[in-house]
């Protein structure tokens, strides 16, 4: 055999040992790898892994060179996926495509897989957020990280979490436990945070207050995460649970705006042991400042979805203390902005419109979503080919509809699992801009999401085809020979926002 025959069926062989992976799984290996400048410089262009995705891999485009490259990641001491092998200046995709998938061959043969990702500077107790402390007494453990921990049909949230878990790097020692048995709710709308401001391409540090930095070229801003609970006590503690039109909208337009306002305000007149407030702090001084908001004060039960879902509609009213009346008019819509003045639910009475309480200048904008949930993570972790055998996953709910005459967003459902189906964590994220910042927030640092502005009393947004305004994921258990044969059929099902 010549030697061009023998090197050719060589690296027939040695391609055998590696396989093209969807994005979607690259996406989530490597959610705290990329840095923030790659993004600008690079144009990723497949990705790889060997056929146990011990070592990932991708090809790429240097933007500024035109030129192409490869690059292979290993996973560190602690369980993150870095960077151990890169080439670049190479003259054609194919050519870097072949030397990527040689180079992978090389790796699997001559290396210790077990140890080639280690840099040196791993942590020495990694965050494992599905791990409990041997100190710890499991049956205390928070109700739905129970349902996340334990139950079969998560294990694509649990893959996700397996993820994340690793990059993470708190500054509250207390960040696992509490996931794990007190706030379980205000940590995962963290943890959601953080992979939406990653996906988004910054580099994101968690700081002790507020909780996160993020930086890309050129932009900097600051982020306090806060959620909405449910009221122990005072006027609000028995919930109105809306049933008919009229009770709906009494709740989104005098409960929900105090509960967002409750929070809201808590918020912007906290001040640390020195007096200052979240703005005044040296990580935060002369930056936008944003807080993100999530409801978590009523979750979904069997048959009825959580408040979520539907209490988004009260948060633009309260924030800019304006309501939009609409009317068609021979087929056309046409809208009008009106003052609230004050919400009010039994005897209290609050304000409308934060943008405008004193100090609020100093909040760039309102950072919302309504999909912080396990549901959120189930789909990521399905999307990326984490399916729970013997699960299905059914997503129903409402998309953005460009009709400039829609009155409400376009229904859809999907089977999650479906290829067709795709998904990233900033689909439902809303940002309200305060028209009276001291510091704006550049709409395009945030490009891609829902954003809203409210200016001489009008109110205008820039909102992406892709944009979900609300949905109900369906967890189902096949059974029996339906399981066995892949058929429709289930034991139990659960609706989840």
């Amino acid at each position: 055999m010549g030697s061009a025959k023998a090197k050719r069926k060589q690296r027939e062989q040695d391609h055998l040992l590696s396989k093209p992976i969807p994005l979607a799984r690259f996406d989530l290996y490597a959610l705290g790898t990329r840095k923030s400048i790659a993004r600008v410089l690079c144009e990723e262009l497949s990705w790889w892994s060997d056929a146990n995705e011990r070592i990932v891999g991708l090809v790429f485009r240097d933007t500024q060179d035109n030129d192409y490259g490869w690059q292979i990641l290993a996973r560190d001491r602690v369980g993150r996926f870095r960077s151990v092998k890169l080439e670049h200046s190479l003259r054609s995709q194919e050519y870097a495509t072949v030397g990527l998938r040689d180079t992978i061959a090389v790796t699997l043969k001559d290396d210790d897989i077990d140890e080639l990702g280690d840099q040196g500077d791993e942590p020495n107790e990694p965050v494992d957020l599905l791990r409990i402390p041997i100190d710890a007494d499991p049956a205390k453990r928070h109700p739905y990280f129970v349902e996340l921990a334990d139950r079969p049909g998560r294990a694509p949230a649990r893959a996700v979490a397996k993820e994340i878990g690793p990059w993470l790097a708190p500054s509250d020692p207390h960040f696992v436990q509490e996931f794990q048995f007190k706030q379980f709710d205000q940590r995962l709308w963290e943890l959601y945070l953080w992979a939406a401001f990653r996906e988004l391409g910054f580099d994101v540090t968690q700081l002790e207050s507020p909780d996160f930095k993020c930086l890309a070229p050129g932009i900097e801003f600051t982020v306090e995460a806060t959620t909405v609970a449910p009221s122990e006590t005072g006027p609000l503690a028995v919930h109105p649970d809306p049933q008919t039109p009229e009770e709906m909208e009494a709740f989104l337009t005098g409960y929900m705006p105090i509960k967002f306002g409750s929070v809201l305000m808590s918020k912007l007149n906290k001040t640390d042991a020195q007096g200052r407030h979240y703005w005044e702090r040296e990580e935060t001084k002369d930056k936008p400042f944003v807080l993100a908001l999530a409801d978590f004060h009523k979750r979904a039960e069997q048959d009825r979805p959580g408040s979520m879902t539907f209490s988004h509609a009260a948060l633009w009213p309260y924030l800019y203390g304006h309501r939009v009346e609409w009317e068609l008019v021979d087929g056309q819509l046409k809208t009008q902005a009106i003052r609230n003045g004050t919400h009010t639910f039994g005897m209290k009475t609050i304000p409308s419109g934060f943008f405008d309480q004193p100090g609020a200048e100093n909040v760039s904008a309102v950072l919302f979503s309504n999909a912080g949930t396990i549901a959120k993570f189930d789909r990521i972790g399905v999307v990326a080919g984490f399916g729970a055998a013997a699960h299905r996953y059914y997503r129903m709910g409402f998309k953005y509809d460009p009709d400039p005459n829609a009155v409400r967003g376009k229904p859809f459902h999907v089977d999650v699992a479906s290829p067709e189906y795709s998904e990233g964590w900033s689909d439902e994220l809303q940002i309200f801009h305060n028209p009276n910042a001291k510091i704006p927030l550049d709409h395009a640092w945030l490009s891609g999401l829902a954003q809203f502005y409210f200016k001489d009393d009008e109110e205008f947004s820039l909102i992406p085809d892709h944009h979900v305004w609300s949905s109900l994921t369906m967890l189902v258990r096949l059974i029996g020979e339906k399981a066995d044969d892949d058929q429709e059929g289930f034991e139990d099902k659960s609706i989840i926002s």
